[in-house]
């Protein structure tokens, strides 16, 4: 059971994910589906009943139940990761990159280094009602959204399963999510830490 533990605790190769994904990539070719967490909102609403008053909604949500079963499961991949099992090392930042974060108002929250990949000063508890964090969370969360549903998926439909497909609004998706992230990098959050 310690060897176990351990092999969950421990930082793992990045090529171990990649192969993952690859092999879930293939399963999903195989098996005729199309990968994407985004869509399970619409699955959501389909089944709370969105179906009797708009036709976007009306589908068969049974046919996606194994999607859902898969957004439950990065969920709770996620709260082991980050409350069972936690890194006890400090990310591995480069001392440039440290600097500028400092920079910009984010601190490392211990003489350890950074310990999170999101930013204490807006995600922390007494964060959330304080008005960065409002615009942090609530914004973030409708630009999320929006992104989603105008490019008719979210970053790891299009990445994942588009990208695999060889399918050119993917590409042209992907190449926009890695354009608003940079702009949101370098010119929104240092904006939102002076909030």
């Amino acid at each position: 059971m310690t060897t176990i533990y351990n092999l969950l605790s421990s930082t793992w190769h990045w090529s171990v994910s990649g192969a993952l994904i690859a092999l879930t990539m293939f399963l999903l070719l195989y098996a005729g589906r199309e990968f994407g967490v985004s869509s399970n909102l619409r699955t959501m609403c389909a089944i709370a009943g969105g179906g009797e008053k708009y036709d976007f909604f009306r589908i068969d949500w049974k046919a996606q139940r194994w999607n859902l079963l898969f957004a439950f499961g990065a969920i709770i991949g996620g709260f082991l990761a980050f409350y069972v099992f936690p890194n006890p090392e400090p990310i591995a930042l480069s001392a440039a990159t440290i600097e500028h974060l400092q920079g910009i108002g984010v601190s490392a929250p211990s003489t350890a280094g950074f310990t999170s990949y999101v930013p204490p000063e807006l995600f922390a508890a007494d964060q959330i009602f304080t008005l960065r964090g409002l615009v942090a969370l609530v914004g973030g969360g409708f630009l999320i959204g929006f992104g989603a549903r105008w490019a008719g998926g979210c970053t790891s439909g299009h990445a994942i399963s588009g990208l695999s497909n060889l399918q050119l609004p993917s590409l042209i998706a992907v190449i926009g999510f890695f354009i608003g992230g940079l702009v949101m990098s370098w010119l929104v959050l240092p904006f939102v830490l002076q909030l």
